[in-house]
């Protein structure tokens, strides 16, 4: 009888889910007539689902795009509509000149309705922008700067950890972010091994890096879906996102709790969480000070520093000319007995140059944004930052491609024209995230001799350069030697 209610069960459930893909496709607004933009060649019914990319999808993208000859790709995945823009110019078309209309989120069933992430406003539907405010209020450009102390310390702190754990260094890496948004949005400082509010954190945010991969679950092409209980074939789904909302409820109130709770002592430094209560409780008349608020706001905070400065290092290993390019710049500008400060910043343009070919070289995202008939948009970062008419030789690691007679060459594009988002969608963190790059990259190449790995016979163990295909694009972790500069240094 159960055998017989299951089967009876899964009847319905495709009988209606037949019924909502062809609703969604023949649902065609008034301008159907016009072309659709050009794209693979799709099933009945299912359209493109099958041939969906699961990983490393912007290398697709881009393949199609190339193969077709088209810049904007158009997909169909079981009715839903799929604009890939794979030029810079394309986006600045839809994203930047056109931001007010292209400017809405798409659903993503899978984050916000099943795993508990509404709070995070960059999921959220275009218009919530009490959110965004706040967090404009703290990191535009001249306010990110009262956070600076936090990220030098995070860096210094990081030269240490690797000092002390040379052969865990993406381990090193991942407590610098760790402590960096800890500091900077609760003014909680960490422990330098095994700290508790940074595992809780990496618990809550580690579902989040799989899940919001276009993609990644049938559930935010088919919403209808999210109604297929538990125990159904195939709705294992379900159960995970139950775990993960567990998970990210205890990212966001652990250390919020903990940032209160110093607040109320007198004992919190000044970072994003007691610069908000202190205003909310001032009786601001703004109402983006609003404790709920605040709590989405500083648990929606991250900086992808670790991807970044490990890609750097990779970078670097492969080019030991660059990294010694770098060390005799530092040791030019950077006073005997001290380590680099943001001061040094205008005196060090190979070290910003370094960092913007690292978030050129292999920073790569996907973003999904709503069209108005109900399409979702996906630009194609990746694509624009390895373009060959921008960047000549693209997959190569050349900070020179940003010098010219010993300084920033302006006339060359700054890849924060696709690394931080587009339109008013764009990353309101960028600048402080740069910052912390910056920071780190100049701290680490001061310090450390930065060469490949030997075996136990003394052959270099060659890198793999193997990415993690996620929301971020993530080495895998990798050998190499750290070692010291000099005593001096050291100490």
């Amino acid at each position: 009888m159960l055998q017989l209610d299951i089967v009876a069960s899964l009847v319905a459930f495709f009988i209606v889910l037949s019924l909502y893909i062809y609703r969604k496709q023949h649902d065609a607004p008034s301008y159907s007539h016009l072309p659709l933009p050009p794209g693979p060649k799709g099933l009945p019914l299912i359209g493109n689902l099958r041939d969906m990319p699961t990983s490393f999808e912007w290398q697709t993208y881009h393949k199609w795009s190339k193969e077709i000859g088209t810049d904007i790709l158009y997909l169909n995945a079981a009715g839903t509509s799929i604009v890939v823009l794979d030029t810079a110019e394309a986006v600045f078309e839809l994203l930047e000149k056109r931001s007010s209309i292209y400017s809405d989120r798409a659903r993503m069933p899978m984050i916000n309705e099943l795993m508990g992430w509404s709070f995070n406003f960059g999921f959220m539907k275009y218009g919530t922008r009490r959110h965004r405010r706040l967090m404009h209020h703290n990191f535009h450009p001249s306010a990110a700067m009262r956070f600076r102390p936090h990220t030098l310390r995070a860096a210094r702190n990081l030269v240490n950890h690797v000092l002390d754990n040379p052969d865990d260094f993406i381990g090193s890496l991942r407590h610098m972010a760790g402590e960096t948004i800890m500091s900077v949005a609760y003014g909680l400082e960490v422990l330098p091994k095994n700290d508790p509010y940074i595992k809780t954190a990496e618990q809550g945010v580690h579902p989040l890096v799989a899940a919001a991969v276009p993609g990644a679950f049938l559930v935010d092409i088919l919403p209808i879906l999210k109604y297929v209980p538990e125990w159904m074939p195939g709705a294992g789904f379900q159960k995970k996102a139950k775990e993960w909302k567990k998970l990210a409820r205890t990212m966001i109130d652990v250390p919020f709790a903990a940032a209160k709770k110093n607040i109320a002592a007198g004992v919190s430094p000044p970072c994003v969480t007691s610069l908000s209560i202190e205003k909310l409780e001032g009786g601001t008349k703004d109402d983006a000070y609003k404790e709920d608020i605040v709590q989405g706001v500083t648990g929606t905070i991250s900086f992808q520093t670790v991807a970044a400065v490990a890609s750097c290092i990779l970078g670097l290993l492969e080019h030991p000319e660059i990294l010694k390019k770098a060390q005799e710049e530092l040791d030019r500008v950077v006073k005997p007995g001290h380590l680099p400060d943001f001061d040094d910043e205008d005196s060090l343009p190979y070290i910003t140059a370094i960092t913007k070919e690292t978030l050129r070289w292999r920073m790569s995202f996907l973003s999904g944004y709503r069209l108005p008939a109900g399409s979702i948009v996906i630009p194609n970062a990746w694509a624009m930052l390895h373009n060959e008419d921008v960047y000549p030789d693209p997959f190569s690691f050349n900070p020179d491609r940003f010098m010219k007679d010993g300084k920033i060459d302006k006339s060359v594009r700054d890849p924060a024209h696709a690394c931080w988002g587009f339109g008013r969608r764009i990353c309101p963190g960028r600048y402080m995230a740069f910052g912390a790059v910056w920071i780190a990259i100049a701290s680490l190449l001061t310090v450390f001799d930065i060469k490949k790995a030997v075996d136990e016979d003394g052959n270099v163990i060659e890198l793999s350069h193997e990415y993690l295909s996620a929301l971020v694009y993530f080495p895998k972790p990798f050998k190499c030697s750290m070692k010291p500069r000099s005593p001096r240094l050291r100490d």
